[in-house]
């Protein structure tokens, strides 16, 4: 070896030695459109999630200012991505600053040590976009955010890297951006350039997505809620969306009342605080159109800027406008006098201190969008900077005074529950949004009452209490009305309490007690083998209240399993189950799936050696067909999500499929809540490409009434009954129809019902349940005589002779949680379901939305009971006649 080739192989030893980041770091840093052809903002070009992967793995990997993981995957497996932004020194030390916040925000220390930490640590500031994808500026700022971040060395900006770790995440919905993106280009130049595809922009939940931060039950947000509550606590958060108010170029806080009372009044300053120094850079860089105190409140839980709120953050939400890369003018002589509409009225000559300097129109470009959005970032970090100390130490002064503040003790939440399944799924939220949970090793006393090993117990004396109360406590609203008396809508839902809608029992245990406790850190369900008799000669049974019954039948039929709803109560040894049971009849390999059943959702089997001598209904695996609409419909997704989830197979019928399929192969049509206009009439010729206009129609419609008349079940939810009322002529009212919103007014709120127990729709259920009450339906069976005069129809308000009633809203005390008007006197004892016999089918009406937004457990077995009933069609189950297969004795 020569003396060049030794400084060759050293030379090469060396650069072994020193991270790729450090040699590349020398080089310079791609830019966006080094990756995409274009700037991030220009006019009629989008970059897909690759791209934007693409460019944040370059970046990640030129520059010692930048470090990016994977955090999760997206529900159709795209990488969850998130980089962190800061000095090089401070990149170096994550796992250290990681821990500063976490102590902080945890506030299980003292204030000496705590004012040192804020002192050493740095503030942790979270940006995301591009998680409505329709808003789609979000999804293409990110990059320019990033590459400003790193390359930009003014003074501001190295007092930012150097105060400030950025946790910036590049879309926080990857499948939308694709769908959004590919919709966007395949209709460039025609007449729907800037609509909204026809289909919803997260496979499941469309818009939703940021309606899901407690429950977390998305990929998404699971994984965005492990990084925000359980590991890096950030001070504040910045959520990105579009669009803002006509006329106004961007939104940002303050909000607008109510405030919900849980919330720190710290977290409300703060907020505040922020939102006027981004409204002051706006002014002082000359960009005008900035609006506040518009619509958006502070009372409901649950968004992305929300949720941070119960755990001391500051929840930051800004709407800009243009959503679209195709530009615009707006005719300066068309700017209205006033912005908003009768929820809000802001004029704009600047004379109102939440819009003192207007915007008079022009062209607006979809670089504008991104440039405000940048402003807005820079405007949160530049304060994040300033106020660093003051961050981290109020995070932890905020968190102090959850943890002595509190009115109760602990909640606790018995092992022994209607459905242990929801009560340990109560327990995986509390989990995921950060709630300190532990487990009694031993069984207690609280409260006056014995509870056994295996109950859960929430101290309330935690950081993150604001959070636990505002899930486990109900809500009260505060009434707000128009100077007209009409009520002002919330800003989405009033009330929301976790242990209503999930009807897991919850106590609230005032004065401390003892108990040996270890701490519950898992975010999944307790393992645990169940109970599985030995090889009984004849089958098992299984009791009908927990939601896994239904998953465990699901996927005991699809093996080829015989399973029987019992039609009355039985004796198993010491228990009695009670009507809609599960018998499972032994076959080859049915007790080894019934041990992975055991184990898998904590269920409990009997043995029988006999065969029971009371009336079996054959079960069959349900053949589902599921209307989706051309117009993209939320609660479409959240049923087929929720049937996904509980072991269905459904198939998606659009409007052609339910012209020319054959219906009569489905066990169960389902229709989700929609409104009738929209599900006859879909979307309008040519507001969008022919192949996606019009809805079920005259044929459609005539095709879903043949398929009930001859035996199908029709389940409608919602707001599609509604369609099915008008439209079958059944013997049905929906009584708040038409009501004033001054005389009846129910937003988003829990209404008590009563349960027919006795009916097998609601086979299963508790006898009083939490209806999630979404401006929804009440019924009332009538008579419809045809035979008034001129032949007109008229309705008799006397009780229908074949309408069966299986749940009704309560006679007093409706209100659970939330904000309700007129509800005693317009729904008191009305239905909420019905079960309605046509022809040789029926029709199964649901007032509410029982899956709503994957929330309210406690009445998904009404929606699973309809499916499975369903299969039953060929046995008159609802006559209370007696099944037509051999009793299981003759065998």
């Amino acid at each position: 070896m020569n003396a060049f080739q030794l400084i060759q192989r050293s030379c090469l030893l060396l650069l072994l030695l020193i991270s790729p980041k450090q040699v590349f770091a020398q080089g310079n840093v791609p830019s966006p459109v080094d990756v995409f052809g274009f700037e991030p903002g220009a006019d009629y070009k989008m970059a897909n999630y690759s791209q934007v992967v693409d460019y944040f793995q370059q970046l990640d990997a030129a520059s010692d200012r930048a470090e990016m993981i994977k955090i999760g995957t997206s529900v159709l497996g795209r990488p969850l991505l998130l980089m962190f932004i800061s000095s090089a020194a401070n990149i170096k030390k994550l796992d250290h600053y990681k821990s500063i916040s976490a102590k902080l925000a945890r506030a299980r220390i003292d204030e000496n040590t705590a004012r040192q930490l804020a002192d050493e640590g740095k503030a942790v500031v979270w940006i995301d976009g591009g998680m409505h994808a329709t808003e789609r500026a979000g999804g293409q700022m990110t990059p320019a955010l990033a590459h400003r971040l790193v390359t930009e060395n003014s003074a501001e900006m190295q007092e930012i890297r150097d105060k400030v770790i950025i946790l910036l995440m590049p879309n926080l919905n990857p499948d939308g951006l694709d769908i959004v993106t590919n919709w966007y280009n395949k209709n460039l130049g025609t007449p729907f350039e800037t609509t909204s595809p026809p289909w919803l922009y997260h496979h499941y939940v469309g818009h939703d997505n940021n309606r899901d931060w407690f429950m977390n039950n998305m990929p998404e947000s699971e994984a965005v809620s492990g990084i925000i509550y359980n590991e890096w606590y950030p001070q504040i958060i910045h959520n990105h969306h579009q669009t803002s108010p006509a006329w106004a170029r961007i939104f940002l806080p303050p909000f607008s009342d109510p405030v919900n009372p849980n919330i720190h009044p710290g977290v409300t300053t703060g907020v505040n605080l922020v939102g006027t120094a981004m409204a002051n850079r706006f002014a002082m860089k000359k960009m005008p159109g900035v609006i506040s105190d518009f619509q958006y409140s502070m009372w409901w839980n649950g968004g992305m800027r929300t949720a941070p709120y119960f755990h001391n953050m500051i929840g930051i939400l800004t709407e800009t406008a243009h959503a679209t890369p195709t530009p615009r003018y707006y005719e300066p002589q068309d700017k209205p006098n006033i912005l908003g509409s009768r929820r809000s009225s802001t004029p704009t000559n600047g004379t109102d201190i939440f819009y003192p300097y207007p915007w008079e129109g022009g062209q607006s470009s979809f670089s504008d969008a991104v440039s405000y959005m940048i402003t807005a970032s820079m405007g949160i970090l530049s304060i994040a900077a300033d106020r660093k100390e003051k961050w981290l130490y109020n995070i932890y002064s905020m968190g102090r005074d959850a943890i002595t503040s509190s009115d109760y003790y602990a909640y606790v939440i018995p092992a022994t529950q209607w459905d242990t399944g929801e009560s340990k799924r109560l327990v995986d939220v509390l989990r995921k949004t950060g709630i300190e949970v532990h487990q009694a090793e031993r069984g207690f006393t609280a409260g006056g009452n014995r509870y056994g090993k295996g109950t859960f117990v929430v101290r309330t004396a935690q950081a993150f209490q604001p959070m636990l109360t505002d899930l486990m406590e109900p809500q009260h609203y505060p009434e707000q009305r128009f100077a007209d008396g009409s009520p002002r809508v919330p800003y989405d839902l009033a009330g929301w309490t976790l242990p209503l809608q999930m009807g897991v029992e919850v106590k609230r245990i005032v004065a401390p007690f003892k108990a040996q406790l270890r701490p519950y850190a898992s975010t999944k369900a307790l393992a645990s083998a169940g109970v599985v008799p030995a090889r009984p000669a004849y089958g098992y049974l299984l009791a009908s209240g927990p939601n896994a019954v239904t998953a465990a039948s699901n996927t005991l039929l699809a093996a080829g399993d015989d399973l029987y709803w019992t039609a009355d109560s039985l004796k198993a040894g010491r228990r009695t189950y009670a009507p809609g049971s599960i018998v499972i009849r032994i076959g080859e390999g049915t007790h080894d799936r019934i041990s992975a059943l055991a184990s898998q959702h904590n269920l409990s089997f009997d043995g029988l050696q006999a065969a029971p001598d009371v009336t079996l209904h054959k079960v069959q695996q349900a053949r589902i067909g599921l209307y989706k609409s051309w117009v993209a419909n939320m609660d479409e997704g959240w049923t087929r999500w929720l049937l996904k989830t509980y072991n269905f197979q459904v198939d998606t019928l659009h409007d052609a499929d339910v012209n020319t399929a054959n219906l009569q192969q489905y066990h169960a049509v389902i229709l989700p809540s929609q409104s009738s206009n929209s599900l006859l009439n879909g979307h309008a010729e040519q507001t969008m490409p022919a192949a996606y206009t019009g809805g079920l129609g005259l044929n459609g419609t005539l095709a879903l009434k043949n398929y009930v008349e001859r035996g199908g079940t029709l389940i409608s939810l919602d707001a599609s009954s509604d369609f099915v009322i008008e439209q079958f002529g059944l013997p049905v009212k929906s009584v708040v129809k038409n009501l004033a919103s001054d005389k009846f007014f129910i937003p988003g709120s829990l209404i008590r019902a009563n349960v027919n127990q006795e009916h097998p729709l609601a086979f299963g259920m508790q006898p009083e349940a939490a209806l999630s009450f979404q401006r929804s339906r009440a019924f009332e069976p009538v008579v419809r005589d045809r035979r008034g005069e001129g032949g007109e129809e008229e309705i008799v308000a006397a009780p229908a002779p074949d309408v069966q009633v299986v749940v009704s809203y309560a006679a007093d005390d409706l209100l659970l949680s939330g904000w309700a008007l007129g509800e005693k006197q317009y729904i008191s004892n009305k239905a909420a379901l019905l079960n309605v016999p046509h022809g040789q089918g029926n029709i199964v009406l649901f007032g509410f939305r029982p899956q709503f937004r994957g929330q309210p457990g406690g009445t998904y077995k009404l929606l699973f009971n309809a499916i499975h009933t369903a299969t039953m069609q060929e046995q008159p189950f609802f006559s209370g006649e007696q099944s037509v297969l051999p009793n299981p004795n003759q065998n």
